[in-house]
């Protein structure tokens, strides 16, 4: 078991949210669980760059950046060496803090027009 800290969860000023977490969950899928606003415009299935997120601790307990995620990545913006997507990226045993890029946080918002307002 692990921990993934989500920072800003819920947009930028937001508390931080902690979940724990099976090895091998990706981290799109414990923000699902604890309700972190990661977009997955795709669905999670490698096809967009929505998810994109900051892994700000921990980066070197994930498995490898694969080729396929690498050319995903093309298409993010702001990507920092320490960018990954949620999608793709599963957590081992070790604890990791994640920060919601904005371009994940505005995709989020896109995929729900419903809470747009409240999350302003």
């Amino acid at each position: 078991m692990a921990n993934i800290t989500f920072r800003n969860p819920c947009g930028r000023g937001s508390a931080a949210i902690t979940v724990e977490i099976a090895a091998g969950t990706s981290i799109l899928d414990a923000a699902e669980q604890c309700g972190a606003r990661v977009g997955h415009a795709c669905g999670g299935n490698l096809a967009c760059s929505t998810c994109h997120v900051y892994v700000e601790d921990g980066l070197d307990s994930l498995g490898p950046v694969s080729d396929k995620e690498n050319d995903i990545m093309d298409k993010a913006f702001d990507v920092r060496p320490e960018s990954r997507l949620g999608c793709q990226a599963q957590v081992a045993d070790h604890d990791i803090e994640v920060e919601i890029s904005d371009e994940s946080l505005k995709s989020w918002l896109d995929e729900h027009p419903e809470l747009r307002t409240a999350a302003r």
